[in-house]
């Protein structure tokens, strides 16, 4: 369920049109920022309203939890 990764550029989740409800992405948590732990899940919502975020668009996971995106999959 937890992975660690390094991603190539342009799989980066920092780019909102990129990124629509349903698909597969590696995010990072709030409460695991220190760590870089990254949790898989499927995008629910759109919570970022500006087109780029450096640190990766926030979305609410279907299971409820919101992050960052760190990886598109």
């Amino acid at each position: 369920m937890f992975k660690k990764l390094e991603f190539a550029e342009g799989t980066q989740g920092t780019r909102r049109a990129d990124i629509q409800a349903g698909i597969d992405v590696l995010v990072e948590l709030t409460e695991h920022k220190r760590t870089g732990r990254l949790t898989e899940g499927k995008v629910k919502e759109v919570l970022t309203t500006s087109p780029n975020h450096p640190h990766g668009i926030k979305v609410m996971l279907e299971n409820g939890l919101i992050g960052r995106i760190k990886q598109i999959i």
